[in-house]
């Protein structure tokens, strides 16, 4: 049990109904070599390139209220340790202050308020993220097609490196109704330092492939220091 803002917080924390877009793309494994130095952690690479998530999620029904979420992540792993590989959260911005501040200390996550907009697209969904009335980046991802009906559950695990301190986080999703497709997301990217990392990763340019799960949910442990 944590306290956080006068509230109590019981782990796991768990998502019970959101809706998420994501999208990985190839990206210079130089850049994002450099933007994981100091961590302890290496990209994982797909032939010679890194690999970068975008993704956005509107929390509907969660232990921490309704809020929007965007997510630049990168694909990495503890060098020498098999079976390490997980999601570095290099930027994660919501739209609502409780949750911003039990994602900072409860996980380490680079949370911080940004207006957050998630609206359809033709047959996609868009998402922008400001700060300050600026542009940061838009996420604008295409429909796909269904996913098997039988995925099961998923167990992967997210770090996180604030305060000189890395952190490794178990992450539960239980995803249903996935629609997926090559391809199918365009980024915009806008003036903000997160959107100068992206353009150094070679952001805009194709995605690998595009996900909407109609239906996410997910449960989070205790983050674990790692030494």
């Amino acid at each position: 049990m944590h306290s956080i803002l006068g509230e109590q917080i019981r782990v796991p924390v768990e998502v019970r109904q959101a809706e998420a877009c994501s999208s990985l793309f190839p990206v210079d494994m130089v850049t994002a070599r450099t933007l994981l130095a100091g961590t302890g952690l290496e990209p994982v690479g797909l032939a010679g390139r890194a690999v970068c998530a975008l993704a956005f999620v509107r929390h509907l029904d969660t232990d921490l209220g309704p809020y929007h979420e965007f997510a630049f992540a990168l694909l990495a792993r503890l060098p020498g340790c098999r079976g390490s590989t997980g999601a570095f959260i290099r930027w994660l911005p919501v739209n609502q202050t409780f949750t911003c501040a039990v994602g900072r200390e409860l996980w380490g996550f680079p949370k911080e308020i940004a207006d957050i907009r998630i609206e359809p697209s033709g047959r996609g969904k868009r998402c922008e993220v400001r700060l300050d009335g600026r542009l940061v980046v838009a996420l604008e991802t295409a429909g796909g097609m269904p996913a098997p009906a039988n995925l099961g559950g998923a167990s992967m695990r997210t770090y996180t490196h604030r305060d000189g301190v890395l952190r490794a986080t178990p992450w539960l999703m239980r995803p249903a109704r996935v629609r997926m497709r090559p391809g199918g997301a365009r980024v915009e990217l806008g003036d903000h330092p997160t959107a100068a990392e992206l353009r150094a990763l070679g952001l805009p340019r194709r995605a690998l492939f595009t996900s909407h799960i109609g239906l996410l949910r997910m449960a989070f442990q205790d983050a674990t220091e790692i030494r």
